[in-house]
């Protein structure tokens, strides 16, 4: 049987491989961290390759017990292709409450992409200090409904740092966020130290000048993983049916039973329940808004 662990870097061709806690306990890499293997030809005869994130298995060649194949990739939870992970618990959204103003259909596309992935989402919206209560009810307001976890953050007056490190505990989070929002210090102060200095993140996720483009996982406490989503602001809808982008918009979805029509877009259907519940104010008008924008964009994929 071979050494288990999970990829937390990819470079080259290389997968550095981090063994479980305990296991090999005799024999640890000598690097004291990683395992440094390729991936056996069997893979590429079927087809596919072992992704940053994957859980697998792996055994020791004869160069000094710091080096080694992986011979097996366990069953995944999921895959993303940007950036390419597998096994993502989690997505971690960082908006600025404003300066800059968040984007309301980048949110929404976001959350579309994490839901077809069956990925949760915490919604965070930084920079509370510069908001007001008014502010901070209206987000509140147009997410109430949309399956997500919503929080409010703030470097500056450590407010909700111990909240967010509670929730990234034992997972692995894909973060995502538009330049300007604070994730980078957001990061740093739920992790305790520089983790997300901008060369140091340019290095590690291969955003920077000059750098070799690769994907890795920072370790921001034990067995509790981060990986920065690139192109975030270029961000596209998956591809799907038109009329399956409604279960991902669950205020939507919830009422998609009650329209007169089987099969009803929500859009210019007589009779139709999701636009009765969005007279009443029990959908927002933001993400209905959103809905009918993304389901334009799927219509017009499909004419062409």
């Amino acid at each position: 049987m071979g050494i288990s662990g999970r990829i937390i870097k990819a470079v080259s061709g290389f997968y550095y491989v981090k063994p479980d806690i305990g296991e090999k306990a005799e024999m640890p890499p000598k690097n004291g961290s990683v395992y440094q293997c390729r991936a056996r030809g069997v893979f590429r005869k079927k087809g596919v390759s072992p992704l940053v994130g994957d859980r697998v298995e792996i055994e020791l060649t004869a160069t000094d017990d710091v080096e080694g194949n992986v011979i097996k990739i366990l069953d995944r939870k999921n895959s993303l292709i940007r950036p390419q992970v597998a096994n993502v618990d989690q997505a971690l959204l960082i908006f600025a409450i404003h300066t800059p103003e968040p984007a309301g259909d980048l949110i929404d596309r976001f959350l579309v992409l994490m839901r077809k992935n069956d990925i949760d989402v915490i919604l965070i919206f930084n920079k509370d200090d510069l908001g007001s209560d008014a502010e901070a009810e209206k987000y509140r307001s147009i997410y109430r409904d949309a399956g997500i976890r919503l929080l409010f953050t703030s470097t500056l007056q450590n407010s909700g740092i111990e909240e967010v490190r509670e929730l990234l505990k034992n997972k692995l989070t894909t973060v995502a966020g538009p330049s300007g929002a604070g994730k980078s210090s957001l990061i740093n102060a739920v992790s305790g130290r520089e983790l997300m200095e901008t060369g140091e993140v340019s290095k590690k996720i291969g955003r920077g000048k000059q750098t070799t483009r690769h994907t890795e996982l920072i370790e921001i406490q034990e067995d509790s993983y981060i990986i920065d989503t690139p192109g975030f602001s270029s961000l596209e809808l998956p591809e799907m049916e038109c009329m399956e982008l409604q279960d991902y918009f669950p205020e939507i979805g919830t009422y998609k039973n009650e329209c007169y029509f089987t099969g009803c877009a929500h859009i210019s259907e007589p009779d139709c329940g999701v636009r009765e519940r969005l007279d009443k104010g029990l959908i927002s008008r933001k993400r209905y808004d959103s809905y009918v924008l993304f389901y334009n964009d799927l219509l017009n994929r499909r004419s062409h």
